[in-house]
């Protein structure tokens, strides 16, 4: 006697939950991978990713639809909901995190450890064409106190070396950091002393760019190195650049302390 096999219904919104879901994954690898590798514009980066974020949140509606379904009728598509919701949540942690650091962060884009005259951005042909053809960024005297009662460690960095050796190690620990350097000159000892470092730092995920200016600059028996880090995407940094100054400041004192 032949066996009757009934195939039990599934939940289709189970199904749509993690197809979106799956959409959802491949657009943030789109709009990442084309940011990071591709040069596509930061804002339209933003606005693919945008775009899957909305994806992962209809997913996980869909899985809570499936959930409900499931429960009261008993079809299939449980593991199939799942996927959706465990796709969806990882994808939404990503801006979860990003809001949860900037709640007690300040909204600015540019820190710098001199509010009186912070380092200025190179004028060269170099620096302009690694700005796309932008104008260097000026700086908004607002910003001081926020970034002061932020970052109060951000602070000018003082060395016992002379002019020339405080810029070739202000240059090694920005190449050490991965950063590009985009013009760089070393100290005029004839006239002020005063050298300059022009770098890009990247951001680790879609790989936005911060620009970095840094001058070393004698005192009467040190030298002082000075650094300005400048987001070029959005008026919130997410602490991005005082970080860029802690590991900038870190690799300093690292090789202060060599043999």
């Amino acid at each position: 006697m032949r066996r009757l096999i009934v195939d039990e219904p599934r939940s289709r919104a189970a199904i749509w939950s993690r197809r979106t879901a799956v959409l959802a994954l491949v657009t943030a690898g789109v709009a990442v991978g084309s940011a990071r590798f591709a040069n596509l514009d930061a804002r339209a980066a933003l606005t693919v990713f945008g775009a899957a974020l909305t994806l992962a949140f209809l997913a996980l509606l869909l899985a809570g639809a499936a959930a409900v379904v499931i429960w009261r009728t008993g079809r299939r598509g449980a593991g199939q909901a799942a996927i959706g919701s465990v796709l969806s949540l990882g994808l939404l942690a990503y801006p979860a995190y990003l809001t949860a650091i900037a709640q007690p962060l300040p909204m600015i884009a540019d820190v710098t450890t001199d509010f009186a005259t912070p380092p200025a951005f190179m004028i060269s042909a170099k620096a302009r064409e690694a700005r796309a053809g932008q104008p260097a960024p000026s700086r908004n005297p607002a910003d001081d106190s926020l970034q002061q009662a932020a970052y109060p460690e951000v602070q000018p960095i003082v060395v016992d070396l002379e002019p020339v050796q405080a810029y070739q190690v202000a240059l090694k620990i920005a190449k050490d950091l991965g950063w590009k350097i985009v013009d760089s000159n070393p100290p005029n000892l004839r006239v002020d002393g005063v050298a300059q470092i022009e770098a890009i730092a990247r951001s680790p995920i879609f790989g936005f760019a911060y620009d970095i200016a840094i001058r070393v600059r004698p005192l009467a028996a040190q030298t002082r190195i000075d650094l300005r880090s400048v987001s070029r995407v959005g008026r919130h940094d997410f602490g991005a650049n005082a970080r860029n100054f802690r590991k900038f400041a870190a690799g300093v004192q690292d090789a202060l302390q060599e043999p």
